[in-house]
């Protein structure tokens, strides 16, 4: 049996499009919040909630004099903020 160089296979290509197809199921809806018309995507909805709560963590570690003892403050904010973003999202939006 012998192939032309310009033509693929059918097996191949029925292959290439049956993985695209299921590589691209995730693209299907893409989670977003309508708010006085405009449309947000949920993860920016969940960053905005996660900055304000991570002020709030700071507020009750600061009111407790515990804020000295969580090690350095310029990795212990921004790992608050990511963790808050990715839990709100996973919570709210999946």
């Amino acid at each position: 049996m012998t192939f032309d160089k310009h033509k693929a296979p059918a097996a191949s290509t029925a292959g290439v499009t049956a993985a695209l197809s299921v590589l691209l199921t995730g693209c299907a809806r893409a989670p977003s919040v309508d708010i006085l018309g405009s449309f947000f995507p949920g993860w920016m909805i969940a960053l905005t909630l996660a900055v304000f709560l991570t002020f709030a963590v700071r507020w009750v570690l600061i009111k407790v004099r515990l804020q000295t003892e969580v090690g350095p403050l310029a990795l212990f904010y921004p790992i608050l903020l990511t963790l808050l973003t990715s839990v709100l999202w996973l919570v709210y939006f999946r």
